[in-house]
């Protein structure tokens, strides 16, 4: 019997503390009726940001683990990548998807190892150069501009002209994504707003959105954006309407959190925004790349 529900293989991290990786993964994807099989890279007490965090890497159970799947001959309809706890793991993700993916599976990377001009404390130099190995098993790739400009090997801008935004999603789409997505785009025509810019290599369109830019920083909003993302691409959305649909919603959760003084470590309040996902009309709010 066909599964009634899609089905998502989601490889991230396991953070016990801070909403990021899995456990804004599962939630946002379920809330969308998604099934989530996670494929745990890591088990960490908090996300990397936290200062004296613990990390268990998985890599030497990852082999075993995702054997038992192929033994059971597991289907899924997407496989969504994020952190990986080691240089090595990119080797095994990289053999997942090439033994789970058929003709009609989407493959999602979020390279997860960068922002604000650096690496993460957890990530070496080398993850970059498997970040690009994985990348050419990707239809949709959703870097933040700092990873960006590592997948390139170009330096962090200031800014970018809207003719420059083409040719890094273009470069971008040359290591293999056709739907290349680049969030905290600093666009210089937009520099009030927090933009997301995308391009589908199939007909050759750019496609920008933006919220008004809320001076203020949460952990974890580009796993909730790469979430939503890849939920709306599997309902069935366009390219355009479902980058814009995860930038409204990453803004809603921000919104829905910047009111409140004295959070720790700038949580964001996911579990107020997720009925949002269910609201039946939702108004697209993007426009062509001139």
């Amino acid at each position: 019997m066909k599964n009634p529900l899609a089905r998502v293989a989601a490889i991230h991290d396991l953070s016990g503390f801070g909403r990021c990786s899995l456990t804004v993964v599962i939630p946002i994807l379920s809330t969308m009726g998604i099934e989530v099989c996670p494929v745990p890279t890591a088990i960490l007490s908090a996300h990397t940001a936290i200062e004296g965090y613990t990390l268990l890497d998985l890599t030497e159970e990852l082999p075993s683990f995702i054997d038992h799947w192929r033994k059971l001959g597991l289907r899924f309809d997407a496989i969504y990548s994020g952190f990986l706890g080691s240089v090595r793991q990119a080797d095994i993700v990289a053999d997942f998807i090439d033994s789970f993916k058929t003709e009609d599976t989407l493959v999602v990377l979020d390279p997860v190892m960068a922002d604000y001009g650096k690496l993460y404390p957890s990530m070496p130099q080398e993850m970059v150069g498997e970040m690009k190995k994985l990348a050419t098993r990707a239809q949709v790739i959703t870097p933040n501009i700092t990873e960006a400009a590592f997948l390139l090997d170009r330096s962090v801008p200031e800014f970018l002209e809207e003719e420059e935004v083409k040719d890094w999603l273009r470069a971008l789409s040359d290591l293999g994504p056709s739907m290349p997505v680049i969030t905290s785009l600093p666009l210089k025509s937009r520099l009030d707003l927090s933009t997301v810019a995308a391009y589908n290599r199939e007909d050759g369109r750019f496609w920008v959105t933006g919220r008004p830019y809320v001076p203020t920083q949460y952990h974890g909003t580009g796993d909730i954006f790469s979430s939503v993302l890849t939920g709306s691409l599997l309902q069935g959305d366009s390219l355009p309407s479902a980058m814009d649909r995860a930038s409204q919603f990453v803004a809603a959760a921000i919104r829905g959190t910047f009111g409140y003084s004295g959070l720790p470590h700038h949580e964001i309040l996911l579990e107020r925004t997720l009925k949002n996902l269910n609201v039946a009309n939702h108004s697209d709010n993007y426009d062509l790349l001139p």
